[in-house]
């Protein structure tokens, strides 16, 4: 496994500077041809979770196919989001942890998404509908859409179109939400896992009724 260092001044980087300059630093860092989760991890920062969950999140806004990502970023993503809601610390499977993945491609794909990410950046305001960031309940509610935008990521649907956008954008709401006490984006995160269930309803009641129109063609 590799362990990529960062200099004093990118780590202040990652501390100080907005969301996309720090996503930009990361993907910067990246190896060039290819890449793990540990390593991806290992540039982020391992107190910086919900970060590393917009950076994971964000290759899905745009269709860019590389096997196994769906797999590896969506149960990395769940076990942040598991580890967030009991405050543990993060451990991932070995499999999913040193996978190798196409850095090209997650480069690219990821430089694409920065344009949404900076559009969001822009909407975002720190300590707003406060209600939905306080403590207690709140916070447990929360956690909890997030493991839930997880699990509908790593849905089986990820070769049909938006099935990954949405419950994407509802993590990347969630955690810049959590990140910046925005409630307004946490509220943004719950419509789009809404969203996103009315979505994959529609799917499964049209593959039900086309299985059903075809089984009674093939009847005739």
């Amino acid at each position: 496994m590799t362990h990529i260092d960062l200099s004093s001044s990118e780590e202040a980087v990652l501390q100080t500077e907005s969301l996309g300059e720090k996503i930009e630093l990361v993907i910067e860092k990246m190896p060039p041809t290819s890449v793990t989760l540990v390593e991806i991890m290992d540039i982020v920062g391992p107190d910086s979770l919900l970060l590393l969950t917009v950076f994971l999140s964000l290759v899905f806004l745009v269709p860019v196919s590389i096997p196994g990502v769906s797999t590896v970023f969506g149960i990395g993503i769940l076990l942040i989001g598991v580890t967030h809601l009991f405050s543990r610390h993060l451990w991932l499977p070995k499999k999913i942890a040193n996978r190798q993945l196409s850095a090209e491609k997650l480069r690219e794909g990821f430089t694409r998404a920065l344009v949404w990410l900076h559009r969001l950046e822009k909407i975002s305001q720190p300590h707003r509908m406060s209600r939905l960031t306080a403590a207690g309940m709140m916070t447990v509610f929360n956690n909890l859409s997030f493991i839930f935008a997880a699990l509908l990521l790593m849905s089986p649907f990820g070769f049909i179109p938006f099935s990954n956008t949405l419950p994407a954008l509802a993590l990347i709401f969630l955690a810049v939400g959590m990140m910046q006490r925005d409630g307004r984006f946490i509220l943004y995160g719950n419509l789009s896992n809404l969203a996103s269930v009315i979505y994959f309803g529609f799917l499964i009641l049209g593959g039900g009724w086309s299985i059903v129109e075809l089984s009674t063609l093939i009847g005739q």
